[in-house]
């Protein structure tokens, strides 16, 4: 049986302290994969729920430890302030390799869904500038990195999910002059070489289709390792939007686990 996932406190450097929790797994192949997983909600906020997420419990039952951050309560879900929290519990993890995945050779991934996404995607940006090295990967499911919102399969989307990502990108960039800011849009970033290899992950009916796989091919032309995954309307994806269970869940757990076999395999390789 599982671990039970236990709450903690990551301190970060302005503000008062985050909020996590930890997932943890069957442990097997070490190094133990740590992950910093960022939930979805629209830039909006949601209260945490009492039980499990299912996409951190999925990836820790592939045998990672998960670090879920409460990225957005004490910065109102704003940028910068958000990309900060993020970065900070990103030093957390990187400071606690050897206590949450028993060697200090633990690779890190970011990993987040629709807002999560961006945010991931974001710190991805902002560790290649300041950190470089800590990475090991990004995962990003469904992104939603592009606030103009204009692709064809957005404009497919359901009128009620569409106005509530509108409201979202005006309450997280309010704060952004001119409205663009490429940790905040990385569809604007026009430099994304030497960025963390990357799994995006979406489907077919998925009104985020379209820029995430426009983001995938964006950094697989900067030279950057590309995963993609896109699944079959039938494993009823969009449920990620509402945190329902389906097949989805079982194809994100296993697209994580190949990336990491993938990204090992490219490492021995190069010994």
């Amino acid at each position: 049986m599982n671990a039970p996932w236990q709450t903690i406190d990551i301190s970060a450097e302005v503000g008062p302290t985050l909020g996590a929790r930890v997932y943890k797994g069957k442990h097997s192949q070490k190094p133990l994969p740590l992950v910093l997983y960022f939930h979805g909600g629209a830039f909006l906020g949601q209260e945490r729920p009492e039980t499990e997420r299912p996409i951190p419990r999925a990836i820790a039952n592939t045998g990672a430890v998960v670090v879920e951050a409460e990225y957005g309560e004490a910065s109102d879900f704003c940028f910068p302030q958000v990309l900060d929290h993020a970065c900070s519990a990103l030093r957390f993890v990187d400071e606690q390799r050897k206590q949450l995945g028993g060697t200090t050779k633990s690779p890190i991934f970011v990993v987040g869904n629709e807002a999560g996404g961006n945010i991931a995607a974001g710190v991805a940006l902002k560790a290649r500038d300041r950190f470089p090295g800590r990475l090991a990967g990004q995962m990003l499911l469904s992104p939603l990195i592009d606030p103009r919102m204009t692709s064809i399969s957005m404009r497919e989307a359901d009128i009620g999910l569409r106005e509530r990502w509108a409201d979202g990108w005006r309450h997280y960039m309010r704060a952004v002059c001119g409205g663009q800011h490429p940790y905040a849009a990385p569809c604007e970033c026009s430099r994304l070489t030497g960025v963390a290899p990357a799994l995006l992950v979406t489907s077919e009916d998925d009104p985020l289709r379209d820029e995430t796989k426009s983001y995938a091919e964006r950094l697989r032309g900067a030279g950057v390792r590309v995963r993609e995954q896109v699944l079959p309307a039938s494993f009823g994806w969009t449920g990620i939007y509402r945190e329902h269970m389906g097949p989805w869940i079982e194809a994100v757990g296993a697209g994580f686990s190949a990336f990491v076999d993938e990204l090992r395999s490219a490492d021995r390789a190069r010994v």
